[in-house]
């Protein structure tokens, strides 16, 4: 081998090791059954094992009718409070409503006015970062998948604070709170430093206090600052949707798992965003945007349903696009008939796209709602309903608002830190053990060889 290495390399060595793993690795799918794993901690039917309680928020897709769950349509609850109430509520005061929203998760319930500009106020504060921490981290070694520059960032604010390892609930819900002000900062920042290591020009715009957080974001993101009232209503709609979703989705069941070790908080929020980035979590709404890019230079006739059904068959027989066999943004672990937050965004989509110039690919993107669950339910053996999820209308959403394919996922995270912030409080506060769930072993057991034997 090379004395100096190319750590980008697969070798033929590495290569081989690859391959003894996977050849002494790959469990019987049989034996899943056998022995009554629940796989995903979910059984044959798809829903999820209980592993906790929590009083954070509340998925809805099922009721009881005579004696019997029947699917129902999707409802979601934060603290016991519609999201769509509460989404409508705001719109029609005329207000952003992410900072409410976070202040309902974090305490409980919702905020007096007084409250409210206090809790903004804090958000305010702390919307700011150390002393040189854009120069001496986030330029440095600037990466372009963000959500990895946000983790290394998070990770480093953590040298920053003289009491990064005290996990007592006053210091946790301090920490939480930067957190939540700091993510627009770093995601954009780290956006932004990519953007100028490729050869553009460098904006590094400071946040203004009196701007709320979606506002904040377009504003720290263009170049001129520019953004209107209806834009920024919009993004603000996506955070309260994306802010928080009941205790088992997977990033917030590794804050469970995280913070019930004793970690610390930076430590605690890095692992949610590993976990957020995978494509089948928060990254999702790529897949959406792309899926339907390559869909747009396929099919040649947007409005022919037969050719656009042609193509989502070619999704599922592997035959399109990734050739996963996946039709992006259908479909859901918890909801049947109807994700919620998809049916918030599906009237925002329509009028954003009136505005913008854009009601030709709004009318792709209704067909292929409509065909989609026709397609699958067609081609597959499902144990519940197929609809629209969240995914499917939110990247076309940061489309519109041009927003970088990069910071896709990353704006997932700038709201969800305040439901991850959450669900940690609480795991800190109702903590007895470990999370530690069992596995058993199916392996062969083996006999040491000394190793002039072998």
């Amino acid at each position: 081998m090379a004395s100096n290495p190319n750590y980008n390399d697969v070798t033929p060595e590495i290569v081989k090791l690859a391959e003894l793993a996977r050849s002494n690795s790959c469990i019987n799918p049989d034996d899943y059954v056998k022995y009554d794993v629940k796989r995903g901690l979910r059984d044959l039917n798809g829903k999820g094992v209980v592993a906790g309680l929590t009083e954070v928020s509340e998925i809805v897709a099922k009721k009881m009718v005579d004696g019997k769950e029947v699917p129902c349509e999707g409802k979601l609850y934060y603290r016991g409070i519609d999201v769509e109430d509460l989404v409508r509520g705001t719109l029609s005061e005329k207000r952003f409503g992410f900072e409410e929203t976070a202040y309902l998760l974090l305490v409980g319930r919702l905020p007096s006015a007084a409250e409210l500009e206090e809790f903004r106020g804090l958000l305010s504060y702390y919307r700011s970062l150390p002393d040189n921490f854009v120069r001496d981290v986030i330029l440095k070694a600037p990466s372009k998948d963000i959500m990895n520059s946000l983790a290394r960032s998070v990770l480093n604010l953590a040298a920053y604070d003289e009491h990064a390892d005290d996990i007592s609930l006053p210091n946790v819900t301090r920490q939480c709170l930067q957190l939540t002000a700091m993510f627009p900062l770093l995601s954009v920042y780290g956006y932004q430093a990519y953007h100028y290591k490729e050869g553009n020009s460098l904006f590094i715009h400071a946040p203004r206090p009196e701007l709320s957080t979606a506002e904040n974001i377009l504003a720290l993101l263009r170049p001129d600052s520019a953004y209107s009232f209806w834009e920024a209503h919009v993004l603000d709609v996506c955070l309260m949707l994306h802010a928080e979703h009941g205790g088992g989705n997977n990033s917030t069941f590794t804050t469970h798992v995280v913070t019930s070790s004793g970690t610390d908080t930076y430590s605690c929020m890095v692992a949610a965003l590993a976990s957020l980035k995978g494509p089948k979590h928060g990254g999702a709404n790529i897949k959406v945007i792309q899926m339907f890019e390559d869909l747009k230079a396929t099919v040649k006739d947007w409005e022919d349903e037969d050719e656009v059904r042609r193509y989502l068959q070619d999704l599922l027989d592997k035959k399109a696009f990734d050739k996963a066999g996946l039709i992006y943004g259908m479909g859901h672990a918890v909801y049947s008939l109807s994700d919620p937050r998809a049916n918030v965004f599906r009237g925002f989509v329509e009028r954003l796209s009136r505005e913008k110039g854009r009601m030709e690919e709004y009318r792709l993107y209704s067909l292929v709602e409509r065909l989609g669950p026709q397609v699958i339910a067609g081609d597959r053996k499902i144990y519940k309903g197929v609809s629209a999820n969240v995914d499917f209308y939110s990247g076309f959403v940061y489309h519109m608002l041009d927003l970088p394919l990069e910071l896709y996922t990353p704006l997932f995270a700038m709201a969800r830190v305040a439901g991850w912030s959450a669900h940690r409080i609480e795991e800190l506060i109702n903590m007895s053990k470990i999370i530690r769930p069992a596995y058993t072993y199916v392996g062969q057991r083996q006999t040491y060889v000394p190793l002039e034997k072998r």
